[in-house]
């Protein structure tokens, strides 16, 4: 097994596995879920989707990629990195078309990780990371402003880019709802101050619970705020199967390997960045092939159990490592964790106001920025560094993910080509 390059770090891990430890993964397991339970739900609306969509992609992308997967502590699920890619899915394909374009996804990723191309990702340069990381932050930032203002659109408004979605909340700002933002700027508040003093308790479960019981037991706010449930159906019991959803149309397939290869891109590269911050605080060392291939399997077991793409989450794995987790087991609990929500508690989950998502991911967003990264950078002086960032850092917000990846790629190679030629003359 050991001389097979895509061998699981799970059976590896089962050989010397001991009670202790087991112990430690359990409680890590039950920590990372209670903080993944309100980010998948706020993720999944981010990205155009019913929130029980982001609890199912935690709960198998999850286990799949922890059972299959290349690190001892990477914890799957839904991303920040994905939400406006599967948004414009959804919005111009429907949920069918983000179905296969995952599938499809899944396969490029196994194929990928079958044929040895994990080390690649040491030929991303930072610069454009950094500049799509960034721009992907504001975008998320610049989709939340409408629900935590509390803006109304006109019927078949219905912003999809982000330049859109800046003239609509511009053109509606006379529909601002003072509720929603007293809500939101509470649960931000709570967001920001709380980690300050008790690190424990994660502060998104208590912004939610204080923002549900504002909206609920204060009778001047109460109408003026929109919740999950008023504006989505919260399901329970097990999930189903929705192969009936997909159409297998030669059309259909063909117009979304554009957003397959996008997908799969984007999940390979977090999910190995992830990896190595990861190593970097276990002192492990991650199979990147076997990752890759994991990943693959989780993606397609979660949109046909009707999820969304997932990829590796360095804020929940960073959690995971920090309380206690070092196998996989304590990503296997995380997911059983989670389903156990769904099948008993999810209708909680219609309480939830949606300043209160806004909040949530505002701190998303500025938590995977990369600010510090980004200045870092710019006071470095390096004018084609700068360069490269900063247009990909615009081409992500004006454009997409896939046209600031191919410039920025295209553009970070021509120059190394350009520099090797004029040294060898």
């Amino acid at each position: 097994m050991k001389s097979f390059y895509l061998c699981p770090k799970f059976f590896e891990n089962l050989k010397n596995y001991k009670k202790d430890q087991f112990a430690k993964d359990i409680i890590a397991g039950i920590i990372v879920a209670i903080i993944a339970l309100p980010l998948s739900i706020a993720l999944a609306l981010a990205s155009g989707v019913e929130p029980v969509c982001g609890v199912y992609t935690a709960i198998f992308a999850g286990f799949i990629v922890a059972l299959f997967g290349g690190s001892t502590v990477q914890i799957a699920g839904p991303t920040a990195a994905f939400a406006t890619i599967v948004a414009g899915i959804v919005a111009t394909k429907g949920m069918s078309g983000l179905i296969l374009s995952t599938l499809m996804a899944g396969i490029i990723l196994i194929l990928m990780g079958v044929f040895k191309l994990g080390t690649l990702i040491k030929y991303v340069p930072k610069t454009i990371t950094v500049g799509f990381t960034a721009g992907i932050a504001v975008t998320i930032l610049i989709g939340q402003i409408k629900d935590f203002l509390g803006l109304t659109y006109s019927n078949g408004i219905k912003p999809i880019e982000t330049i859109e979605k800046i003239e609509a909340n511009f053109h509606f700002l006379s529909t601002f709802n003072w509720q929603s933002l007293l809500v939101g700027a509470v649960c931000l508040l709570i967001l920001i101050i709380y980690p300050k003093f008790e690190k424990k308790v994660p502060p998104s479960l208590i912004a939610v619970i204080v923002g549900a019981l504002i909206v609920k037991f204060i009778p001047a706010i109460n109408n003026g705020v929109n919740t999950i449930g008023e504006l989505y159906t919260i399901p329970s019991g097990f999930p189903t199967l929705t192969i009936g959803e997909i159409s297998f149309n030669t059309g259909d397939i063909i117009s979304l390997i554009p957003d397959a290869f996008t997908i799969a891109i984007l999940a390979g590269i977090e999910s190995l960045l992830s990896c190595v911050v990861a190593d970097s605080m276990v002192n492990s060392k991650h199979n990147p092939n076997s990752e890759l291939v994991a990943q693959g399997l989780g993606n397609m077991a979660s949109v046909l159990f009707g999820g969304i793409p997932a990829t590796g989450a360095i804020a929940r794995t960073a959690a995971n490592i920090k309380n206690g987790g070092r196998t996989p087991v304590s990503a296997m609990v995380h997911s059983v964790i989670l389903l156990l929500v769904v099948l008993w508690l999810m209708p909680l989950a219609s309480l939830i106001p949606m300043p209160t998502i806004a909040a949530i991911l505002f701190m998303v967003a500025y938590n995977m920025s990369e600010w510090r990264s980004f200045l870092k950078i710019i006071k470095e002086k390096n004018i084609i560094n700068i360069i490269i960032m900063v247009l990909t850092f615009v081409l992500t917000v004006v454009f997409d993910l896939v046209v600031a990846i191919v410039v920025g790629l295209s553009l970070h190679f021509l120059i190394i080509i350009i520099i090797k030629k004029i040294l060898k003359k």
